[in-house]
């Protein structure tokens, strides 16, 4: 079309200049003859006029084709032009063990779980009459979600489908700004580094001895968390467990926990303070399993004690170095009966140390407690995991003040294989060294030993 166009301007042209040169020429025979010549003179003019006319018709013409053809351009060009890019999605997809989705102005949401599937076996004297031998169970199936609405706020619900029961866990909402965090609903209160840290970061297959003993559990209540530097500070009003409502009790809990990094070592220093009020009337009773905790056989036991409140005070050590870990925790649980009787104060503790095998392997640590183990070459990327090995020694009382609970000295290895960073297996054994046992054995023998073995595997997204 182009090239047509080019070809009708070039012949317009040359239109014009003939049409120009024929009205530059006049014939001399004219001359001879004045009045002929007058009327042919006349004849030239009207031709001449009416050539000026078709110059500008055609003239026009060739603008008009111009035109055309620049537009006829602009219409291909535009065209074979590519669309524009389109616009950016505003919903994001982050895969973190499970899909996270985060929209505009603060929205996210994340489903969340764990499986941990456990089992072994005690073997505790025959004469005691307990029951020993193996035993297995499903120690944890949790499902939740969790996730952030704008403005800060935050949420995250979670409940435990072992055992064949709904039993709720987590229950929280949120509100954080800059290094402050308000926490409403059912959560941990403030007792002991490993309370707190979570049961897929422990480094047994079961917690200190004291955390069950002394009651430590998720409570609804109120929180405030302030975070600034190397400090971190907790405290926090609570009444019973979800599953215990309506109840009349009420705990306040703080803990405070300095944690400066020297280098490459991550130190960590705390302590904890717990009051409980009771309900008129109540009673505690504090007592614990040999290790795995699918026997529901007590060997140390204070029975139930009538009391008006409780009190507690814990303190924490840890360090983590490279491949090394170390931690160590005291705690003391304070019943109060009332003024006509003796006030016992049980006491519980434990210390222990790691240390991978795996080169570049680490425990993790973040906010107060231990964190997730993050293999440095994971199993599926053409690495075998991170190897860790650790032993623990774990003491619990119940003597004092005329309660006779017994004792409890548990020493403790174990082998964690982190495959991944979701999923781990776990192998432990425990020699526990019981005096004052409960159950006495032949010829009314309460010290003896007790082995214990468990094996878990764990995943969680």
């Amino acid at each position: 079309m182009k090239r047509l166009f080019s070809v009708s301007k070039n012949r317009a042209s040359g239109s014009v200049l003939a049409l120009a040169a024929a009205c530059a020429w006049a014939p001399p025979v004219l001359a001879q003859d004045d009045a002929a010549n007058a009327g042919v003179a006349k004849e030239l003019a009207e031709m001449r006029a009416q050539m000026a006319a078709m110059a500008q018709r055609i003239a026009e013409l060739e603008s008009d084709l111009a035109e055309t053809e620049i537009a006829v351009e602009t219409v291909a060009t535009t065209a074979a032009a590519p669309p524009p890019p389109a616009p950016a999605a505003s919903t994001q997809v982050n895969w973190k063990g499970a899909p996270e989705i985060k929209g505009e102005g603060g929205w996210s949401f994340k489903p969340r779980g764990r499986i941990n599937i456990d089992a072994g076996f005690v073997n505790a004297p025959d004469s005691t009459g307990a029951e020993e031998g193996f035993g297995s169970e499903a120690r944890r199936i949790r499902l939740g979600v969790q996730g952030t609405i704008p403005g800060g706020f935050g949420y995250k619900v979670e409940a435990d489908l072992a055992g064949d029961e709904v039993a709720l866990t987590d229950a929280i909402l949120t509100y954080k700004d800059s290094g402050l965090t308000l926490s409403v609903g059912q959560h941990n209160n403030f007792q002991s580094l490993e309370e707190l840290s979570s049961s897929l970061n422990t480094s047994f297959i079961e917690r200190a001895a004291f955390t069950d003993a002394f009651g430590f559990e998720r409570r609804i209540g109120a929180s405030a968390q302030y975070s600034g530097g190397d400090v971190l500070v907790q405290a926090g009003l609570f009444t019973g467990n979800s599953a215990d409502l309506p109840a009349k009790d009420w705990s306040a809990d703080g803990r405070v926990v300095f944690m400066p990094k020297l280098g490459e070592t991550q130190l960590h220093l705390g302590s904890s303070v717990h009051y409980r009020s009771l309900e008129s009337g109540s009673s505690v009773r504090y007592r614990q399993r040999p290790l795995v905790h699918f026997t529901g056989q007590r060997f140390i036991n204070t029975g139930n004690i009538g009391a008006e409140s409780e009190f507690g005070l814990g303190l924490e050590a840890a360090a983590i170095s490279g491949p090394f870990h170390f931690a160590a925790e005291t705690y003391w649980q304070k019943a109060d009966r009332g003024a006509a009787l003796a006030n016992p104060t049980f006491f519980g503790g434990s210390a222990e140390v790691g240390y991978f095998l795996t080169k570049g392997d680490t425990r993790g640590y973040k906010s107060g407690t231990f964190g997730r183990v993050k293999p440095a070459n994971p199993i599926g990327e053409g690495g075998m995991g991170a190897w860790q090995v650790n032993a623990r020694y774990d003491r619990l009382d119940l003597n004092d003040a005329g309660i006779i609970g017994g004792t409890q000295d548990s020493y403790q290895f174990s082998l964690i294989w982190t495959m991944t960073d979701y999923t781990r297996l776990l192998l432990n054994y425990a020699r526990l060294n019981y005096n004052d046992a409960v159950l006495p054995a032949a010829g009314g023998d309460t010290s003896y030993g007790v082995d214990a073995f468990g094996v878990r595997a764990q995943i969680d997204f």
